[in-house]
């Protein structure tokens, strides 16, 4: 049975292709994946590597975690699932956060500067 596999301290220009051949010296590989950010479409600097079988997923975990790949210390280890995240809250200003608006300072509040 396959199993995945976190690698965080990937080097940011680590492309899915180099991952996967670095891994496949432990063993065959189902799948690797970097993980990109949407917003700036980089790596964020982990990724995912799912091995073929158990046996192969061990010894990729003891080739690579805390050995150095391309100048950074790897770390890998057995994924773990997903967790379930609370919903994030709308964007809301308050009155009080002084991102513009009228509201507040000596001239609007009747002083004198």
């Amino acid at each position: 049975m396959a199993k995945k596999l976190y690698v965080g301290g990937l080097p940011y220009s680590t492309t899915e292709d180099q991952l996967r051949d670095a891994f496949a010296q432990a063993g065959a590989v189902d799948s690797a994946v970097v993980i990109i950010d949407r917003a700036t479409n980089r790596s964020k600097g982990f990724g995912f590597v799912e091995m073929t079988n158990d046996a192969d997923a061990q010894v990729a975990i003891d080739m690579w975690n805390g050995k150095d790949f391309d100048g950074r210390t790897l770390t890998v280890n057995e994924a773990r699932p997903m967790e379930d995240r609370p919903a994030r809250p709308a964007f809301r200003r308050d009155r009080n956060d002084n991102n513009g608006g009228f509201g507040g300072g000596a001239r609007n509040s009747g002083g004198r500067w």
